[in-house]
């Protein structure tokens, strides 16, 4: 098995997620909705998952796992005492067998990553350097130029030709 492309879309303004991740696997099979997220220890992929439902006791529509009301009817929905601690609110929809393939999916898409942050740094860090020398220079010459024109409205008033 191999990863034979990541596509990346970087999260702006969240400090735990970084990016969400597609990876194609032998040019033939996609999973989306993978996660870079950074953790205590760095960062690491999060697989996609779902939230899960329950369905309400009264109507039947589905509502989150742990929702004390239906969304729906407003009815109450029934817990037991030790329930909450033992339920799990995701699930995943596609995940690694063993470590060895969730260690190869998290090096190529980390990688991946990696690169895509250090060129992003590159361009602005290019962007800042090429935008400073044009704009103290066309700076200097408006103020010079504003000078002049100071200076010629000064002589037309003084020979009276305002």
């Amino acid at each position: 098995m191999e990863i034979t492309e990541v596509k990346l879309t970087t999260v702006k303004g969240d400090e735990k997620l970084k990016a969400f991740v597609s990876i194609t696997i032998d040019n033939a099979f996609v999973v989306r909705d993978l996660k870079i997220i950074k953790g205590k220890r760095g960062e690491f992929v999060a697989m996609p998952s779902r939230k899960l439902t329950e369905h309400c006791t009264k109507c039947g529509r589905k509502n989150n796992v742990y929702s004390a009301y239906c969304s729906s009817c407003g009815e109450k929905q029934p817990r037991s005492a030790g329930e909450e601690k033992h339920k799990k609110i995701y699930a995943d929809i596609a995940h690694p067998i063993n470590a060895e393939c969730r260690m190869m999916i998290q090096n190529k898409v980390l990688e991946a990553y990696r690169k895509m942050t250090e060129k992003e740094s590159e361009t602005v860090e290019e962007s800042v350097v090429e935008d400073a020398g044009p704009l103290d220079i066309g700076d200097e010459v408006s103020e010079q130029e504003s000078r002049e024109e100071e200076t010629d409205k000064e002589d037309d008033f003084s020979e009276g030709i305002w």
